[in-house]
């Protein structure tokens, strides 16, 4: 069963603001004791049952205008060979990109199911541009970077070892600070140490998270550790954040509202009728 903690939370259909959704949503593979049965993590290799149906209605109740999709199957036996990512997006009726989490030059896409396995965003918006970028250090090494007319979005799945994750880190902050537009940057972070793993890129980056109240999204039946975050430039405006009590993964879902704030048009500097003529009064010597 899915819930929403507060319902005031999803907005009117007329909101002049966007919604980001960001759901790790394992392949659709489910949750519960079933999953680890007969041996543990042995539900990646069954078909996903429905679960994947119940996943894709909640993310339309919602109505969300961008979508950053984590775990997501392309086409494997597990989802009788669809792709999750274009019928999600079919659903919706957005625009989507997706691309394995894995490098052309790993092992692991040349593996059965892992070869359909990776990251995909979804959006109503229109796409200016899209590219994919892949960290130098771990396994899961993908980037996906979607330009909009306003701003630009990174999705990310983080490496599970520390180390690799603060290499993956510093190239992200290079990848982020080329950008002139507002930037959102999103994912499972798989940050076990705590949001601390993040201080140091925060603050070279200069962004925010719109979780403000640091609320957990791991595991989705008692969530004791904060592995989703959103990341946002300063003039991105935060509106509304919810983390829904949706158990239809392993993972929470993070719900955001926000808008961009208008750049304040520069103040041209007064300056005075002569000298803007590029004249000067003349000298009144009479009280010399």
């Amino acid at each position: 069963m899915t819930s929403i903690r507060n319902p005031n939370f999803l907005l009117s259909s007329k909101r002049r603001h966007l919604r980001f959704l960001l759901y790790n949503i394992r392949y659709g593979a489910g949750v519960g004791p079933k999953f680890h049965l007969p041996v543990p993590y042995c539900g990646y290799l069954k078909p996903t049952n429905g679960h994947f149906s119940k996943i894709m209605e909640f993310i339309k109740s919602v109505g969300p205008d961008i979508v950053g999709l984590v775990e997501v199957d392309f086409g494997s036996y597990r989802v009788e060979k669809c792709n999750q990512a274009e019928v999600i997006a079919d659903r919706l009726d957005h625009r989507v990109v997706y691309e394995s989490k894995y490098s052309a030059q790993s092992m692991a896409r040349k593996i059965p199911l892992m070869n359909k396995q990776g990251n995909a965003i979804l959006t109503n918006l229109e796409i200016v541009n899209q590219r994919f970028h892949f960290f130098n250090n771990g396994v899961k090494r993908l980037v996906i970077e979607v330009e909009l007319p306003e701003l630009s979005i990174f999705l990310v799945h983080l490496s599970l070892k520390f180390r690799h994750r603060q290499y993956q880190l510093n190239q992200l902050h290079r990848l982020i600070t080329k950008q002139d537009k507002p930037v959102i940057v999103a994912g499972d972070f798989n940050a076990f140490w705590g949001d601390r793993e993040l201080e140091l890129f925060l603050a070279a980056s200069g962004m925010v998270s719109a979780n403000m109240h640091c609320e957990s999204s791991f595991p989705s039946n008692f969530p004791v550790r904060e592995l989703d975050f959103i990341f946002h430039s300063p003039e991105i405006r935060s509106i509304g954040f919810e983390v829904p009590h949706v158990k239809l993964s392993d993972h929470l879902p993070l719900l955001w509202d926000f808008d961009i704030q208008p750049k304040e048009p520069a103040v041209p500097f007064a300056r005075s009728t002569d000298a803007a003529r590029g004249m000067v009064a003349p000298l009144d010597i009479s009280s010399i």
